[in-house]
């Protein structure tokens, strides 16, 4: 019985060193994840692992895994214009590796590829596009500054084994004295833009008097004609007609007493 448990023992001890040994040949690639292996004696094997569970020879190979999804990424740069203005942009950048040249890009550059490739490229191309355009360009075609960017930097980043999914220009600032000069323009349109208004509204109001004053002169010329026709008729019908409308009002008022014509009419007047 003794010897029975010995033997057991003996057989689950080389299980379980069996395991272990089995274990530790073994890796996982998870999704969206590539892996190379880099063996002591022959480098960086050419052979690119995908996902799933995978053998290796311990203390021999090592796995070196790489994410291969898009990752974002913001990159600022300063630089100059075509009219010499200092300009502040910063791009996002969404940037995933070329799964086939996984063990050039980690021969050259290693897993921290992004650190060294894209500050320089992107540098190197917003410089050379910026310097196209002037400030006011950079504003106004802001979405064909984008395009040129975008496809420099995409052909650019294509040498490293890097493909960019997305590129976009998220912040765009200039220099201190420029932005005070903008807003100094801005400031003088809107006084000019004033100036003008008060201007139009003058000639307007001039135009408006000289019509009215025009239209005086006429009544007064057609007034001269009638009476020179009609003579004091017309005087006399004015005046009747001024004195129908000043009756027709005081016959409204409730205050207003008539007394007839003549010098008979007795007032009920107190006795002094």
């Amino acid at each position: 019985m003794a010897a029975f448990l010995n033997r057991i023992g003996q057989l689950g001890l080389g299980v379980a060193i069996v395991g272990g040994v089995v274990n530790s040949a073994l890796y996982n690639v998870d999704g969206g994840h590539r892996a190379v292996i880099f063996d002591r004696f022959t480098g960086i094997k050419q052979d690119v692992t995908g996902e799933g569970t995978h053998f290796f020879i311990p203390w021999v190979q090592r796995p070196i895994i790489f994410d291969i999804r898009s990752q974002p990424r913001n990159v600022p740069v300063i630089t100059g214009s075509k009219d010499l203005q200092n300009v502040n942009i910063t791009l996002r950048i969404l940037y995933r590796p070329v799964p086939d040249q996984l063990p050039k890009i980690y021969t050259i550059l290693g897993q921290d590829y992004d650190e060294r490739v894209l500050p320089s490229i992107t540098t190197e191309v917003l410089k050379a596009v910026v310097a196209q355009f002037d400030a006011g360009e950079l504003i106004t075609q802001r979405e064909m500054v984008s395009q040129k960017v975008s496809e420099d930097l995409t052909e650019r980043a294509k040498q490293f084994g890097v493909i960019l999914d997305d590129i976009s220009i998220t912040h765009l600032t200039f220099g201190k004295e420029f932005t005070q000069a903008v807003e100094m323009k801005q400031v003088a349109q809107q006084e000019a833009e004033k100036a003008r208004f008060l201007v139009e509204k003058a000639e307007q109001q001039k135009k408006a008097t000289v019509l009215s004053a025009e239209g005086d002169a006429e009544a007064a010329t057609l007034l001269s004609k009638a009476f020179s026709t009609a003579g004091d008729g017309l005087i006399e019908l004015r005046r009747i007609e001024a004195a129908e409308d000043i009756a027709y009002q005081l016959s409204r008022s409730r205050g207003v007493n008539y007394l007839p014509s003549g010098q008979g009419t007795l007032l009920n007047l107190p006795q002094m």
